[in-house]
């Protein structure tokens, strides 16, 4: 009895981040200057690919790829928002303020930033919790740099594994099919 309460518990909370939004529009993070809130109601009509990301990660060289993807499509309405987790391996310890430093001098990073977020588990932020429930199970990010990508509509349509670089030509060909959307 017991198993079966813990697991319809779970089905609830995934029933509910599911019901939680029908679009992306209502979630919202703190910005990484910890100064103003990003609603992503302010990225409407574009395409949005949101990534977790970490300083200390293996694939911490993926900010390059996601700034240049960003400089390439941001005038087609591509935004790229980057948030930072500890969740995996301890590999994001900065603070915020720091975050934000190591990405602009080491790569250039322009696009918006948020504050550290859980990404993963029960206590992940509402965004995450709503990614999982709309995509399936497997879905979740498993380490740094899992990307998810939205239509102009607020729709999650696809997501890339930490291991599939930004430059890839999956991502890119998804990315420009999204822009080429109206």
């Amino acid at each position: 009895m017991a198993l079966f309460s813990f697991l319809s518990l779970g089905m609830t909370a995934k029933a509910e981040a599911a019901k939680l939004a029908k679009d992306v529009y209502k979630f919202q993070f703190q910005n990484i200057d910890e100064d103003a809130i990003i609603s992503l109601s302010d990225f409407k009509g574009k395409v949005i690919l949101i990534v977790n990301g970490a300083s200390e990660c293996g694939f911490t060289p993926q900010y390059k790829q996601l700034q240049a993807l960003y400089t390439k499509y941001k005038d087609q309405g591509l935004v790229v928002l980057g948030v930072p987790s500890n969740d995996f391996g301890g590999q994001e310890p900065g603070a915020n303020k720091e975050i934000a430093r190591f990405c602009e001098i080491n790569y250039g990073v322009t696009f918006p930033l948020t504050t550290k977020y859980v990404v993963s588990g029960g206590n992940a932020h509402p965004f995450y919790l709503w990614a999982k429930a709309k995509l399936g199970l497997g879905t979740a990010p498993k380490w740094n740099f899992h990307k998810y990508l939205i239509n102009r509509h607020g729709q999650l349509v696809d997501y890339f594994n930490s291991n599939t670089s930004p430059d890839a030509d999956k991502v890119v060909r998804a990315i420009e099919k999204l822009l080429a959307e109206k």
